[in-house]
């Protein structure tokens, strides 16, 4: 597909490159000890998990190396695996109480709640002065997202947002193969989901069900409007799709799919936001389908040196204007066995993908295109750690790892030294940041985390108020579209608010 609008070659000063990825090739030899060197090695951290049960589980485990002395759920049976697995840790109900009763013995916070809750006990927590590890998306609304943000800046506390792609190799590479002009200025990118896998797309159920005797269900509702329990539609895990607790497939999915693409092309805030519902809106839960256009405007970055010398701190990357659709879900299907009840459909036009179809045999479930005036760019993971390359001319899309144009791009991101899964590196790189007193080694920090919330966020308001939204990002506000402001920061209910 042609661009629509004039090319630009990225500027960027190859002798600053060459020298920037110098001295970080010899940081990232040196591992782990040089980043922690002068700090006791064997002390270990007091950490609490807040929402134990669901992720909580994998988010705590891979913190096991450190001292888990607090669990905190609503439903007691919905974590009940973790209290025997750490027996030692004192258990809560409430986080509130477990600040006012730990508070002095906590260094640490985990908060894997659903998403209305995220930003409540994250904030709390960093008033208190403790790192945390909150899971995406960051936030449920763009106003929680910003104040997260400027208090981790006041605070100064090490922060790690949970999307865990961020510590893999291969999105790093990808990041820095795009910035080093692979493809040349990326016009376009189209990014897709198989979710929802849950329903969305319905009207709240009448009656009420008996509260099980392990829930807390006034303390799950938290700073939502109070309504009746109903067994399997909203704990543990359909919360997702309702407008009061959740973020939808695109809260739900985003921070992990657009992230490369955030961080490659430098996306600050968008200048338009226009969303299509798929089977229609309602007032309860998110659509069962959705696409959903970002316009982002012409970008001057300034993109810190890795590894700063006293000559060289800082490189300037021009971009061009890019347009970012984004896809999930898709039409309602009769079949009631499919799961998320949609039939897939919402993806990219079939032109677009006709060579990603050729190399896989089908369109995957979920994947990203970038398209730049020499070539494109594609993932077929949720995460951006494998990417394929086709530039101009070229006939098919070649791996990353056998393309020509690729091995002679050098290194200028460190690599998260750890081993592992990418969850498990990316939570230990948290630890290593917060023992070494170093928040910006953490490559999801809020700084960056809300960011790319607050864009994704604002999908979500557009599909709530149902028209375009011309975007002032540093105002925070809908310029043609007051009714947006309901959407944009949310009313609390009594004794849940943003510390």
């Amino acid at each position: 597909m042609q661009p629509t609008t004039p090319s630009r070659p990225l500027h960027w000063n190859r002798r600053h490159f060459l020298k920037t990825t110098t001295l970080a090739a010899g940081m990232v030899a040196f591992g782990v000890p040089t980043l922690l060197r002068g700090k006791n090695l064997n002390s270990k951290l007091n950490i609490a998990t807040i929402g134990a049960g669901g992720k909580g589980e994998s988010d705590t485990d891979h913190c096991s190396s450190e001292n888990i002395i607090a669990l905190c759920d609503v439903d007691s049976e919905h974590c009940a695996k973790q209290l025997k697995k750490y027996p030692a840790a004192k258990f809560y109900r409430d986080f509130r109480v477990l600040f006012d009763q730990l508070g002095n013995e906590i260094d640490a916070v985990i908060v894997s709640t659903p998403d209305h809750l995220h930003a409540i006990a994250e904030s709390h927590a960093m008033k208190l002065g403790k790192h945390v590890y909150g899971q995406k998306p960051l936030t449920q609304t763009i106003h929680e997202a910003r104040h997260l943000s400027q208090l981790a800046h006041q605070t100064g506390v090490v922060t790690q947002m949970g999307n865990q792609g961020s510590a893999a190799d291969g999105l790093r590479r990808a990041v820095e193969c795009l910035q080093a002009g692979l493809i040349g200025q990326v016009h376009e990118v189209h990014i897709w989901t198989n979710r929802p896998v849950w329903p969305q797309g319905i009207d709240r159920p009448p009656g009420a069900d008996p509260v099980p005797p392990t829930l807390d269900w006034d303390l799950w509702l938290g700073p939502a409007p109070v309504r009746p329990y109903k067994r399997r539609v909203y704990h543990p895990f359909n919360w997702r799709s309702w407008l009061d607790f959740g973020t939808g497939a695109l809260g739900d999915m985003a921070c992990h799919t657009v992230n490369m693409t955030f961080r490659a092309l430098n996306l600050g805030y968008p200048s338009e936001v226009e969303a299509t519902p798929l089977g229609g809106m309602n007032g309860e839960t998110y659509p069962i389908g959705s696409k959903i256009r970002f316009q982002f405007p012409a970008r001057k970055t300034e993109v810190p040196a890795v590894h700063r010398s006293f000559f060289h701190r800082r490189d300037t990357l021009h971009q061009d204007p890019v347009t970012l659709w984004w896809y999930d879900g898709g039409r309602p299907n009769s079949n009631p066995n499919t799961r998320g009840r949609h039939d897939g459909s919402s993806k990219p036009p079939a032109d677009l993908t006709a060579d990603i179809a050729e190399m896989l045999g089908e369109i995957p479930g979920s994947g990203c295109l970038l398209i730049g005036d020499q070539g494109a760019v594609f993932s077929p993971d949720d995460y951006g750690n494998d990417f394929f390359v086709k530039r101009t001319g070229e006939k098919k899309f070649i791996h990353y790892k056998k393309h020509p144009a690729v091995t002679e791009i050098p290194q200028s991101l460190p690599r998260n030294p750890f081993t592992g899964d990418t969850d498990y590196r990316h939570h230990q790189e948290w630890i290593a940041a917060i023992k070494a007193g170093k928040p910006e080694m953490c490559y999801s920090r809020f700084a960056i985390g809300a960011q790319l919330t607050e864009i994704m966020l604002l999908g979500c308001v557009a599909l709530r108020v149902g028209r375009k939204i011309q975007w002032d990002g540093p105002a925070m506000r809908a310029r043609n579209c007051p009714e947006a402001d309901a959407f944009i920061r949310r009313d609390n209910r009594a004794g849940w608010i943003l510390s």
